[in-house]
């Protein structure tokens, strides 16, 4: 494990501010100014050692107002523009991003906590969001209906104007990038309101995207800001015509309400409590291997992580002392250092509820197989750490087989059978991923079709990829976040008419 001394963070976060936003201070992107906000004032703090590092003032209705004026401005000068022309600017974005990969990696590690090893490779996701959707700039057209008049009709694809787009604190400059991405290549302008727990990447892309030659003033705005403030005011905004909300099932139906109030859509990415399904014909290592990576990845802060494990009961025992085994070995630590496969969980209220859930498990008969609580070389760090864990012999309708734990904690569950399999896997509200480990080709299939999720593996978990479309099922959400179908979430169809007859009918009233 990992336990350097401390770095000069509150220095280093400084240091990279002043190359990434203008005049190197915190507060909200709007026509490519950082201004103060209005309201109190709310520290960031650094997850590794529980330090504050920086600040800034609540964004506020006032800085709301001005982001939305910048929006209608940015979002009519860009739909002017050609398609083609469009696609040059976002790919002007992408190769910024390539440009600043490491700063924004190192940024994202600092403030949020996230291994250096994991950041560097979703910054690269980003870049590759506005590569991709370039090239869909100039491919978003309509279609000729042949309708039985004399009439042409055809349809447009065409923006919904300003988008309030609302990310989580768990991977911000990614979950940033892939919604951006999409939303200005349909044509619309993004006000974007990260987690004021992590503000600093989504503000620095927002830089990068004013700064790429092509991109107008005012196209994306980002506030800094806390969500019952300025998240709200901007939902509220009479010019927001989408909200687009990234985070718990709770919060999402809250901001979803409140869109439907002002007859706005919202396309939400919520929760999810996965199913990883390991047959006794599996290739029992490599499913070992997924399975760490899909829960202990990220400390388990991922919507799509495989927090239930249903192992068939012939290789439980087996599997479970195997997993255990593996998981007292990732190396948990400084998530600067390069080695360090886990981070600490971002922020304190989370690890005191993942800790509080682990203790509730147990108290209903779970076994702690491994982990259960911070590491002890890291118990003196101040960081908000919480080892890989291990829970067995957890009851089907326990509360950590049911709830979203959003952190390194998984939960095993035995099934004698495929039927069986299929019904625990969906015995939740929730519908985001899942995934199967078998070598019977056909049990694959009928498992991937008969589980409820947006996205299902076939021996791999959480390989995910811009061109394929991403969303949940039921309380997981509703709208997909990449490929084609996002562009479909923010447009809207257009049908378009036009008489063809050169002596048309006159269905009603009289020629003067």
């Amino acid at each position: 494990m990992s336990t350097s001394p401390r770095s000069d963070v509150e220095g280093r976060v400084a240091a990279l501010l002043s190359d990434l936003l203008p005049g190197g201070r915190i507060g909200s992107l709007v026509a490519g100014e950082v201004v103060a906000g209005t309201g109190a004032r709310l520290d960031l703090v650094n997850p590794a050692d529980g330090r504050v590092f920086a600040g800034f003032q609540d964004a506020g209705p006032p800085v709301v107002e001005a982001a939305m004026a910048a929006a209608r401005d940015g979002q009519r000068a860009w739909w002017s523009m050609s398609a083609a022309a469009r696609g040059r600017a976002m790919w002007a974005v992408a190769a910024l991003v390539r440009r600043h990969a490491e700063a924004l990696a190192e940024l994202e590690t600092l403030s949020a906590g996230k291994p250096i090893r994991d950041t560097r490779g979703e910054v690269a996701k980003v870049a590759e969001m506005f590569e991709y959707y370039a090239g869909w700039c100039d491919k978003l057209h309509g279609e000729v209906i042949p309708v039985p008049t004399s009439h042409l009709n055809y349809t447009r694809a065409e923006p919904f104007g300003t988008v309030v787009q609302i990310t989580p604190w768990n991977a911000p400059v990614f979950t940033a990038g892939w919604q951006i991405a999409p939303a200005i290549c349909a044509g619309n302008a993004v006000v974007l309101k990260p987690s004021e727990l992590t503000p600093l990447t989504s503000l620095a892309l927002g830089v990068l995207c004013d700064r790429a030659e092509g991109m107008p003033r005012g196209l994306v705005s980002v506030l800094a800001g806390a969500g019952p403030t300025t998240g709200a005011a901007a939902v509220a905004h009479p010019d927001t015509r989408l909200v687009v909300f990234v985070g718990s099932a709770e919060a999402g139906a809250q901001i979803a309400a409140a869109a439907a109030r002002n007859i706005v859509p919202s396309v939400l990415e919520l929760g999810g409590k996965s199913a990883n399904i390991v047959f006794a014909d599996a290739d029992l290592g490599r499913a070992l291997v997924g399975a760490q990576a899909a829960i202990f990845g990220g400390a388990g802060q991922s919507c799509v992580a495989g927090s239930r494990l249903l192992v068939h009961r012939s290789i439980h025992a087996e599997f479970v002392a195997r997993l255990a085994h593996a998981a007292e070995r990732i190396p948990v630590g400084l998530p600067t250092d390069p080695a360090t496969q886990i981070g600490p969980i971002n922020n304190r209220r989370q690890r005191d509820k993942i800790e509080g859930m682990v203790e509730a498990a147990s108290a209903a008969g779970a076994t702690v197989a491994a982990g259960g609580g911070c590491p002890a070389a890291l118990r003196d760090s101040g960081g908000f750490y919480f080892g890989p864990t291990v829970l067995d012999g957890v009851a089907p309708d326990a509360a950590i087989a049911r709830e979203e734990v959003f952190g390194p904690v998984l939960a095993v569950l035995p099934f004698d059978g495929e039927e069986e399999a299929v019904a625990l896997a969906n015995a939740t509200p929730y519908g985001l991923a899942g995934a199967v480990w078998t070598g019977d080709v056909g049990r694959a299939h009928r498992v991937a079709a008969a589980v409820r999720a947006g996205t299902f593996w076939v021996n791999g978990y959480k390989t995910i990829n811009v061109a394929s479309p991403f969303g949940g099922f039921g309380r997981s959400g509703f709208g997909r976040s990449s490929g084609r179908e996002a562009l479909m979430a923010y447009t809207q169809t257009k049908s378009v008419w036009v008489e063809t007859a050169a002596q048309p009918g006159v269905a009603f009233g009289y020629v003067g």
